[in-house]
């Protein structure tokens, strides 16, 4: 494997495949139309909590949150705290809409999109905990590079953690569970491994419910695996 370059734009740029997979229902394209402006994060500028939510507050990030299922139960269990919520998919910024509307959530701002250009305009230090869930596996070796879970990224997620803020990760595919363990492995000094017990891995801790994909995993005999890591000082 290459040295990694801080910086890298292979590992810094993503690539999405496909952004819908069918057509928006009326009232989906309705959130979509009305609400998402409504609650969409800046276009540019800096990402603070202060100009999202008109107060500094704990803030937290999650990428690719497919159908927001995860995103909405956290940002209702925590309303004194702001989240934001990227996703290329245009079905699954819908339905994450709907938990917004329907659970009358306050304290959420999404964009329809990558996750890494948004990112990098949250100031440094600002995040009390980013989420990576499930993310597209890439499995062909020769589209490693493309993977969420790169040393760019991963230095990324440092950066915009502060000290003792936390990244959970979670699989179900073998390769790329593999793959994060080495990558994490590398990065040492900058995370903790929390949950490093033998086993802790395959429990969700207390307020990470299980998603729609890490429940299709368990029906389809996968295993999926919970990782929590703490930003060093």
């Amino acid at each position: 494997m290459s040295a990694h370059k801080p910086g890298d734009p292979l590992t810094l740029n993503r690539l999405y495949g496909r952004s819908s997979s069918h057509k928006l229902r009326a009232g989906q394209a309705g959130l979509v139309e009305t609400l998402l402006p409504a609650i969409a994060v800046p276009e540019d500028g800096a990402i603070t909590a202060a100009r999202l939510f008109g107060e500094d507050r704990p803030l937290h990030f999650e990428i690719g949150f497919g159908g927001g299922e995860h995103l909405a139960y956290r940002a209702d269990l925590l309303p004194d705290h702001g989240f934001i919520g990227c996703e290329p998919f245009l079905n699954g910024m819908a339905q994450a809409l709907t938990h917004v509307r329907d659970q009358r959530l306050a304290n959420v701002r999404l964009h329809l999109g990558d996750a890494v250009e948004v990112l990098k305009r949250v100031p440094d230090g600002a995040l009390t905990m980013l989420y990576l869930l499930h993310p597209d596996p890439w499995p062909k070796a020769r589209h490693a590079k493309r993977r969420m879970m790169n040393d760019g990224p991963v230095d990324l997620f440092a950066a915009k953690l502060k000290p003792g803020g936390e990244f959970r990760v979670a699989t179900d595919d073998p390769t790329y569970l593999d793959w994060l363990l080495m990558v994490m492995q590398r990065h040492t000094h900058q995370f903790d491994w929390v949950n490093a017990a033998p086993g802790a891995w395959l429990d969700y801790p207390s307020g990470w419910i299980e998603t729609r994909y890490a429940a299709k995993a368990r029906r389809q005999g996968r295993t999926p695996h919970q990782f929590r890591y703490r930003r060093l000082p």
